[in-house]
């Protein structure tokens, strides 16, 4: 709110009005957009009092051309620096993978539980059978395999340590700069480890 609009808002009276359900709210009268008369833009005394002040020239607007002439002003204003900006830290990088794993995750796991559900309904029952879908996997090449067992694995294993990390920062171990490193790079580690080791069953 620009110091245009919020000073008469603070000087004006409360008026009653009643809304939609009935109940009686107070606003300041100077909402009330229809009852608005034009005015002149002014600021507080200590505004006022600045050497620039004084020479200001004013054109009387109503509080709702004022509105839109702030919107303006904010559509013009510089937006907040976006992390790319930043050097790629372990810390806030591991902390995006972990949304994006567990996102993945979720998204696979409630969208197969879904489908194994409607199945019956859909006449897919062959189709997600326990033993149609060995059927499947056991005649794919073993590149489709891992194309399938490598991301899900990974997204598991990280998600799952990382997970432990997090636990382990509720509880008051791993604060400090230099052991949140440590931890980070062991998770990273316990992933690929756990990664190879489920892609190769």
């Amino acid at each position: 709110m620009s110091l245009f609009t919020a000073s008469p808002l603070l000087r004006s009276s409360l008026t009653s009005t009643r809304s939609v359900l009935g109940t009686a709210r107070c606003v300041p009268a100077s909402f009330m957009l229809a009852q608005q008369a034009p005015r002149s833009l002014t600021t507080t005394p200590v505004a006022r009092a600045l050497p620039w002040a004084k020479h200001a020239t004013t054109r009387p607007v109503s509080l709702e051309q004022d509105f839109k002439e702030l919107n303006v002003v904010r559509n013009e204003r510089p937006t907040s620096p976006h992390f790319t900006i930043y050097q790629p830290q372990l810390t806030w990088l591991s902390s995006i993978v972990n949304r994006i794993t567990g996102a993945g995750l979720s998204l696979g796991l409630y969208g197969f539980m879904s489908a194994y559900a409607a199945a019956p309904l859909m006449g897919w029952t062959d189709c997600l059978s326990s033993a149609h879908l060995v059927q499947v996997v056991a005649t794919m090449p073993y590149w489709a395999k891992l194309a399938v067992k490598v991301p899900l694995a990974a997204a598991f294993s990280f998600h799952t340590f990382n997970g432990l990390r997090h636990l382990s920062w509720d509880m008051g171990y791993f604060l400090s700069l230099k052991t949140s490193y440590i931890a980070g790079y062991t998770t990273i580690g316990l992933s690929l480890a756990s990664t190879i080791y489920l892609s190769m069953l």
